[in-house]
Parts: structure tokens; sequence; C-alpha cells
């Protein structure tokens, strides 16, 4: 009797994982879809030119006209929220490739090879890790000047630690395994073995990193943009129209809730598909 309880338990509780998992899954990628499909549209079009101004609509409220109203240029909130957002996850792509593939390079290699080119690099990856990622940012950015190429190379070099910590971690897992060493046996080049056999294996824990990091970008990215040194006006940025909503917010306040709700939702729907893939990979 008290095995045949055991079991029913540990069943209810996997089943009880499986309806958070699924749960996590479908409104992650529901809201990821909604934002995603807004930002590719955005792209193509907008219901209104993003920088055309239009004294007589200043402050106008939501209406069939403008469904997220217009802002104090008479500007069509949705449209620039479009924008906005589009420009927010096209950074926030590029700067996750960067230090995806370059983490990828440096872990991968300190994690199989090991010695001291690994201690070396592993200790200069916890030296960037201990100062805040948006802070650094920040100071790096206001040297450098602004732009959209400068925010992605910063962001993109201040990601690489994280990403090479999590790879160097399942290299090191993976290559004691029974599979690796039957490929060094067989005569498998080194480069084969680390991209063709082991990185695969690797993607349980990738993608919630991968996720993790677009958010993490997307934040930095709005936050430059919000204290001046990110995406110029008249260009739409998330981060932008938050701050110039600011002075708004008792009497119109759909400019913040336009910006900052879409934000909300594209950072909401990402993390929730980082609890999906973190346990996948429990």
């Amino acid at each position: 009797m008290a095995v045949t309880k055991g079991k029913g338990s540990g069943t209810k509780k996997a089943g009880g994982r499986g309806k958070k998992h699924n749960f996590f899954f479908c409104a992650g990628a529901a809201l990821s879809g909604f934002m995603c499909a807004l930002i590719v549209l955005g792209f193509f079009w907008t219901p209104y030119g993003t920088t055309k101004m239009n004294a007589a609509e200043k402050m106008q409220a939501p209406s069939l006209r403008h469904l997220l109203g217009t802002d104090n240029f008479g500007r069509d909130v949705l449209s620039r929220v479009m924008e906005g957002a589009g420009q927010s996850a096209l950074i926030a792509l590029c700067a996750v490739a960067i230090g995806c593939a370059i983490g990828i390079l440096i872990g991968s290699l300190c994690g199989y090879f090991g010695g001291i080119p690994d201690l070396v690099l592993m200790r200069l990856c916890d030296i960037v890790t201990a100062f805040p990622s948006i802070l650094l940012a920040l100071v790096v950015v206001s040297i450098t000047g602004g732009g959209v190429y400068n925010i992605i190379l910063v962001l993109g070099i201040l990601f690489v630690p994280s990403f090479a910590r999590v790879v160097r971690t399942e290299y090191a897992r993976c290559r004691e395994q029974n599979y690796i060493r039957a490929a060094r046996l067989m005569g498998v080049s080194a480069p084969r073995i680390l991209y063709a056999h082991i990185l695969p294996n690797t993607m349980t824990v990738l993608l919630p990193a991968v996720t993790i990091g677009f958010n993490n970008a997307i934040l930095s990215e709005a936050s430059m943009s919000f204290l001046g040194i990110g995406i110029q006006p008249p260009a739409a940025s998330l981060g932008l129209m938050l701050r110039d909503s600011q002075t708004y917010l008792r009497n119109a306040p759909w400019y913040a809730l336009g910006s900052g709700g879409a934000m909300v939702l594209l950072i909401l729907g990402f993390s929730l598909l980082s609890e999906s893939f973190q346990a996948d990979a429990e």
C-alpha cells in the first residue's frame, strides 16, 4: 500500500509540473507571438507616420481614430509603439546574438580543454559580471556615444560572460561522457566534437539564458534611451516615450500606458517562455 501511494504522489506531482509548464509555455507563446507580430507589422506598415506631427490632435485620448491616443506633438502613440518596440527588439536580438556567439566560442573552448586559458578567461568574466550590467552599459555608452551600433556592440560584449559561463559548465560536464570518449577514440576532430556533438546538448540550458538575455537587453536599451544616451529623437523608442510621458501622467496617462504596456508584454512573454524552458531542463 505504501509503495502504491508513493507512486501516485509522484505522478500527481509530475502532472502538476506539467500543467504549470504548459501554462507558462502557452501564455508566453501567446504574448510573445502577439508582440512579435506587432513588431514585424511595424517594420512594413504603421497607421500613421511615426514622426508626423499634428498640432490639432495633441494629447487626444484613445479613440477609433487613434487606438492608443496621441502624444504632445500630435503623433499617433500606437504607430510609435510599433516602431519603438521594433527598435528595441532588433537591438536586443543583435546584442544577444553577439554575446551568445562569442560566449559559446569562449565557453566551449574553456569547458572542453580547461587549463590556464580557462582559468584566465573565467576570471575575466568574473570581473565583468562583478559590475551591474545595466550600469556598466550606461557608463560605456555615455563615454563612447549613443547610437544603435554602439548600443548593440556594448550590450553584446557585456552579455558574453553570462553565456560563456553557462556553456562552459555544460561542456565541462559533457566532455567525459561516454559518447564523447567514443568520438575521440574514433578520431573525430575537436571542432566537430565541440559544435556537432556537444553543442546540441547545451540547448536546454542555453535557451533560458537567451530569453533572459533578450529581456535584459530590452531593459538596458530602454534605460539608456530613458536617460537620453540611447535612441535619439525623433526616432521612436519605448524608453524615450516613457521619459517624455512623465510630464503628462496626470492629464494623458495613455501616453505612458502605451509604451510601458508594450514593454511589459514583451518582457513578460519571454520571461514565461524562459520559465517553460527551465522546466524542460529540470
